[in-house]
């Protein structure tokens, strides 16, 4: 009996070290925000009122845990860099292509 007991708490203590090694090698990209962390984190340092109107208009990612708002870091990387709008020679190729593309040609 001890000797199965001696086994058990090695392979725990090797599975609790293994856990922790894990922990350490989180990437970055998956940290949660608060709402506060957020709004040090975003470019702009956004009102907390700003934010809670973006939320409301469901135009930036969040989750709901309860009452309590949190923010994926990956996520909000995601969509910072969505909101890029194009340039003005990316707007003559997309009109140019649409031109071509249209039956009929211009009228």
């Amino acid at each position: 009996m001890p000797q199965a007991l001696a086994y058990l708490i090695g392979k725990v203590e090797k599975l609790e070290t293994l856990l922790s090694a894990t922990k350490s090698e989180l990437p970055e990209s998956d940290k949660w925000f608060n709402l506060q962390e957020l709004c040090s984190y975003l470019p702009d340092k956004p009102a907390r009122q700003t934010v809670y109107g973006w939320i409301g208009q469901k135009l930036i990612p969040y989750h709901k845990k309860g009452k309590k708002l949190q923010f994926l870091k990956s996520e909000i990387d995601a969509w910072l860099i969505g909101d890029k709008h194009k340039s003005v020679a990316e707007l003559q190729a997309d009109a140019a292509a649409f031109v071509a593309n249209k039956k009929g040609g211009l009228k």
